[in-house]
Formats: structure tokens, C-alpha cells, sequence
């Protein structure tokens, strides 16, 4: 089976490249969301693919709900770490939720609607976007309560 997948991915990148190719010699534009040698395809105005239920740009502060390759909400404002505590770029899965947590970390200070995903209680949650956190994700209240709701369990999460 290695050799077939092997051959079908040769393939598959030799086809992209041809694709490439073609649009340079014809002056057709190859789509920005495109992925790369074999990388699935971005979903269009995020950094983030198609199998991702959460996108996070850290860069330009913004985030997304996406489902099944669509955005369903966003771009929205939001805040991440400062330095020295710095959100984890990557790809991640919701480990778990809690809609009143208080941090045991901050004096018991308030998360509403958190969205566990990255080891270190690194969350989507309720806080001031203007702010930054200590490795989480700040959002609105109205944007934290649209995560907790969409969100699940196991869900993707990229961050970027």
C-alpha cells in the first residue's frame, strides 16, 4: 500500500504543478486558498484548512467559527498572549468546556463560557479583546458565548 500512496502523491504533486504552470503561461490566477504541494485548501480570508471548527490569526487578531469548510462567524476581535505567556500556535482539539471556570492560576478570576483546547488551561473565553492574556484567547461576550454554543469536544482548532 506505501508504494501505491506514494505513487498517487508524485502524481498528485506533479498534476499541481502542471496546474501552476498552466495558469503562468496562461495569465489565469491560481486561487489564494489553494493549498500547496498536496496541503489541503485554505478556507478563503483565514489562515486556517477546511477541517478546522476554530481559526485563529494571532498576527492580525482575529478569529473564526467554521463548519464543514464554511465560516459561520467571524472574523472577530480578539486578543491572545503577551509576551512570555504567548498562545500556542498549532493544531488543536477542544479538550473540554466550562461555562463558569474560574481560574485557580488568577486569584479564581472569572472565564466565562471557557473552550479548553491546548495543554496549560489555554481557552477561548469571555475578556477584553483589547487586553492581553496570559496564553488565552480573549473574546467579546456575545463571541464567547457563539464558541461555547458551537463548539464541542474533539473539535479542531487551529491556531496560526
Amino acid at each position: 500500500m506505501t508504494g501505491t500512496t506514494g505513487r498517487l502523491r508524485r502524481v498528485a504533486a506533479i498534476v499541481g504543478i502542471g496546474l501552476a504552470a498552466a495558469a503562468v503561461l496562461t495569465g489565469t490566477a491560481v486561487a489564494a486558498d489553494s493549498g500547496h504541494h498536496g496541503d489541503p485548501p485554505r478556507v478563503k480570508g483565514t489562515p486556517c484548512t477546511a477541517s478546522a471548527d476554530a481559526c485563529v490569526d494571532l498576527a492580525n487578531n482575529k478569529a473564526w467559527l467554521i463548519d464543514d469548510g464554511k465560516i459561520t462567524r467571524g472574523p472577530v476581535a480578539i486578543s491572545h498572549g503577551g509576551q512570555g505567556k504567548e498562545t500556542p500556535a498549532g493544531t488543536f482539539h477542544v479538550l473540554w468546556k466550562d461555562k463558569d471556570h474560574k481560574s485557580a492560576e488568577f486569584n479564581d478570576a472569572p472565564m466565562p463560557y471557557s473552550v479548553f483546547f491546548a495543554d496549560g488551561g489555554i481557552a477561548f473565553h469571555q475578556g477584553n479583546p483589547n487586553n492581553p492574556s496570559a496564553g488565552c484567547v480573549h473574546l467579546s461576550a456575545a463571541d464567547a458565548q457563539a464558541w461555547f454554543a458551537a463548539l464541542e469536544v474533539g473539535d479542531e482548532v487551529q491556531v496560526h
